[in-house]
């Protein structure tokens, strides 16, 4: 019961991020996909593609290294109380992480899990986050989550039938 408990906590901010993420999915996808539609967009993956594979790790790990840090400054602004200053910065933080890292790993990951060490961690991070939606879609707050979810869309629907 104690464990259960002192679990709470934790079941509930990965939920409530796994949510959130789920949630800014339909928002940004659509952007993802345009851009990787685009021409120029293409041509910067044929670029990556065609480098040796540290130098696709280094042109990951550069805006990785700017992106990653400033997504953390930005949840600080947030609970010191620069709210807005905060979400902005953490959404334009994530839209450069799914628009130019994401294109980059795409481009290149072919030859960046030929390098030993990246391959492991990748493998152990889809691993760990696997794990981690499993364990969070078997918790109650997860399932009531989802009830809450649903009924949220059986109220628009019905609310759209009316006339």
């Amino acid at each position: 019961m104690l464990s259960r408990i002192l679990r709470l906590p934790l079941e509930i901010i990965v939920t409530v991020f796994i949510l959130l993420d789920e949630a800014a999915r339909p928002i940004y996808m659509p952007l993802v996909r345009t851009v990787a539609r685009w021409r120029l967009t293409r041509a910067f993956e044929n670029w990556v593609a065609e480098r040796h594979r540290f130098t696709i790790l280094t042109l990951l790990a550069v805006p990785f290294a700017i992106v990653e840090p400033l997504k953390v400054i930005a949840l600080l602004w947030i609970g010191r109380g620069s709210v807005s200053l905060g979400i902005i910065t953490l959404a334009l933080a994530h839209l450069v992480s799914f628009i130019i890292v994401e294109r980059i790993y795409s481009a290149g990951r072919e030859k960046l899990l030929t390098i030993g060490w990246l391959a492991y961690v990748m493998s152990l991070v889809a691993a760990v986050r696997k794990f981690l939606l499993e364990w969070i879609k078997s918790a109650a707050f997860w399932r009531a989550a989802g009830r809450l979810r649903a009924e949220i869309a059986a109220s628009f629907r019905s609310r759209e039938r009316k006339p």
